[in-house]
């Protein structure tokens, strides 16, 4: 049966993300939002209208596009991760949207493999399926734990052994919004939790620096947690010099930054179980919207 033109078609699945310089979607200019005629004279970008050279959504949508016979589309994850962070372990749910879809066989076994080898080392995709509209709102209302692994600078010398007590214990904290999100979140404070796993103490470092320049004694450590949906995970390593508490600088007694971090499981809303794969699968063509 011919489909009309103005066909949406809904794609789930899985991608996982290699890259610590890769956003989930498009990453416009702040200053001017990739408007084609704005952006020639823009100083911040350079007239590139992007801050990052792809993203997630492009790097799907690169092949998708050929495939469907469509350069139209949208992206909506469950939740995103910062652009210098890695998604890792099963990886994060999405729904693909294609607008205006001209073909609508396209084989996802061979999509899926298309963008992985296309994209070997920065992304990957896993489990795309036809899906269907309500799909959407549902990833994006659903609440998830998560877990994480962090490198964390430690400026000052501390025990890992002190917190052994701590660990696999939920600790309720109070975070006021980041200063780095602030523009785009109300200032609140929210309520969450974290739970330490572990914390492992790597080889002292040198590379913090104080006030005046000078060199202040570092040791690295791998901390491994999980924590409530909507945490402010870098903020929590590090306090945001009281706006997060109690933190991990707190907890091992001496403050700390985050340096790299990874989300390693999107889990349920309590934290129990690492969030399965969806057992529903639209049949051919029930992810078409006409």
């Amino acid at each position: 049966m011919n489909r009309p033109s103005t066909s949406k078609l809904y794609i789930e699945g899985r991608y996982n993300k290699y890259s610590r310089d890769l956003p989930q979607t498009i990453f416009y200019c702040p200053e001017c939002k990739g408007h084609p005629r704005r952006r020639k004279n823009c100083d911040h970008c350079e007239g590139f209208g992007k801050l990052t050279r792809d993203s997630v959504q492009e790097l799907i949508g690169w092949v998708a596009s050929k495939e469907f016979g469509t350069r139209k589309n949208k992206f909506h994850g469950s939740g995103r991760e910062d652009v210098d962070v890695r998604m890792l372990g099963t990886g994060r749910p999405f729904v693909f949207e294609v607008d205006n879809a001209k073909i609508h066989d396209v084989d996802l076994a061979e999509l899926e493999a298309e963008i992985n080898r296309r994209n070997d080392g920065r992304m990957a995709v896993r489990n795309l399926h036809y899906s269907e509209k309500a799909r959407v709102a549902i990833l994006k209302e659903s609440k998830h734990a998560k877990e994480y692994e962090a490198l964390v600078a430690v400026e000052g010398a501390f025990d890992a052994d002190c917190i052994a007590s701590q660990l696999n214990q939920r600790v309720t904290i109070l975070q006021q919004t980041p200063n780095r999100v602030a523009h785009r979140r109300a200032d609140l404070e929210r309520e969450r939790w974290i739970e330490l796993l572990s914390v492992e103490k790597l080889d002292d470092v040198a590379g913090a620096l104080d006030k005046d320049g000078n060199e202040i004694p570092a040791g690295r450590a791998v901390v491994r947690m999980r924590t409530a949906h909507g945490t402010y995970v870098k903020e929590v390593l590090s306090g945001e010099s009281g706006r997060t508490s109690p933190n991990v600088g707190e907890l091992l007694g001496a403050p700390c930054r985050c340096l790299e971090l990874d989300v390693l499981a999107i889990l349920g809303e309590e934290g129990g179980e690492v969030l399965e794969e969806p057992t529903f699968q639209s049949p051919f063509g029930g992810g078409l919207e006409g």
